[in-house]
């Protein structure tokens, strides 16, 4: 692993390759605060190809791998090797992956859904914490500045007693079959046997439901589901629809969809308590807005003095100077940093009850996918989710 005591961790990655824009993604937020160093990887299945990512990005020919096993045993073996591995390739290869690094001792980033069934999920959490590593799955909404600024208002009591949560994760981005143009993320996110037939409830539905859970601190009680197809001979569903009861008996509904026709991204969440409501949409991520009982509406903006601790911490750049999504990316980071650190070094883990979401979090958005899955096929029967810690521990 790296030096003790010195500032930037060595990373590696798995995937992240040609069309990947996610690796690219990853790869950027690792290099804004300077914390990580890429120096191992596997970066498509083409070893030419796989080598010629590696040389672009710096990483030495020797550390540019041809199997996941190698690269686990061999970075696991070096005094320099990584101290975390991000995995950013498709769902269906996550836990292999994933475990490889995980029972080697490697700390592990690892895109969501974390695996297709609860089951191998709760097996890499439990992996993680036999080999003393971390386990975390980059939900990265939540590393946005003004979502900790809501979740701090919200478990503050600054709304009074939440009454009702709206979510919604809806892109119009395969409004149409692009599986049948060739389009490479389309091809892979439609393919139930990669995706998963529920495919838009794991790709979209677990980040609307883990924003969610982040800013209200709430769980799933039960929760009744509907799944469509819009786009015709599409093999997977396209559309989800959620009516949840949470902790406390607050209901709530989840929107997840990606044939909504001319949306862009299509994240927001609504919440209302009996004192006041707020708002956030992904795509104005620099503002929260604030009504009151009256409806008098408060805008509340990135970088402001007045802003929660939570939320200022996360702001690189003065107010007026709007922040978005590779920042939000590279908070995520930083947060995993800091304890990836302080675990290195022996020194106190910094004590936060906002920060980055674990593998437990990756486990509850595989089970609330099954959960949905379930209730559908059983005509939006009520069903209760399982527990994750529950699971976790077996």
């Amino acid at each position: 692993m790296s030096a003790p005591n010195s500032r930037q961790l060595v990373a590696g990655m798995v995937g992240g390759g040609p069309g990947a824009d996610i690796g690219k993604t990853h790869r950027y937020a690792m290099r804004l605060d300077g914390h990580y160093d890429l120096q191992a990887g596997i970066f498509g299945r083409d070893p030419h190809t796989s080598g010629d990512i590696a040389a672009h990005l710096g990483v030495p020919a020797d550390r540019n791998y041809g199997s996941v096993e190698q690269m686990a045993v061999a970075e696991a073996e070096r005094e320099d090797g990584v101290d975390v591995v991000v995995v950013a390739t498709p769902n269906d290869s996550h836990f292999g992956i994933a475990r490889s690094f995980l029972e080697k001792g490697i700390s592990v980033v690892c895109e969501k859904p974390l695996t297709q069934d609860s089951a191998t999920a709760a097996e890499l959490v439990r992996i993680a914490e036999e080999n003393n590593a971390i386990l975390a799955v980059p939900h990265c909404y939540s590393a946005y500045a003004m979502v900790r600024q809501a979740a701090r208002m919200v478990r503050n009591g600054e709304l009074g007693a939440i009454r009702f949560v709206d979510v919604e994760h809806a892109s119009g981005w395969a409004s149409k079959p692009l599986e049948d143009e060739g389009h490479k993320q389309a091809t892979w996110r439609t393919n139930p046997d990669i995706a998963g037939f529920p495919s838009v409830v794991g790709d979209l539905g677990t980040h609307a439901f883990h924003l969610l859970r982040y800013i209200t601190g709430l769980e799933a009680q039960r929760l009744s589901g509907q799944l469509q197809t819009f786009v015709p001979g599409r093999r997977v569903f396209d559309n989800a629809t959620v009516e949840l009861e949470l902790t406390g008996n607050v209901p709530a509904r989840v929107w997840a969809s990606m044939a909504a026709t001319g949306h862009n991204h299509g994240l927001r969440i609504r919440i209302f308590g009996d004192k006041g409501s707020l708002e956030w949409q992904h795509e104005d991520p620099h503002h929260l807005t604030v009504q009151d009982l009256a409806g008098t509406t408060t805008i509340l903006t990135h970088g402001l003095s007045t802003l929660h601790d939570d939320a200022s911490r996360l702001t690189r750049v003065g107010l007026g100077h709007p922040e978005g999504f590779l920042e939000a990316f590279a908070n995520f980071y930083s947060d995993l940093a800091e304890v990836l650190r302080a675990r290195r070094d022996s020194s106190p883990l910094p004590e936060r009850e906002l920060s980055f979401p674990t593998g437990i979090d990756g486990l509850i958005g595989v089970q609330f996918v099954e959960a949905v899955a379930a209730s559908h096929h059983d005509d939006s029967a009520w069903k209760v989710p399982a527990s994750a810690y529950q699971k976790a521990a077996v």
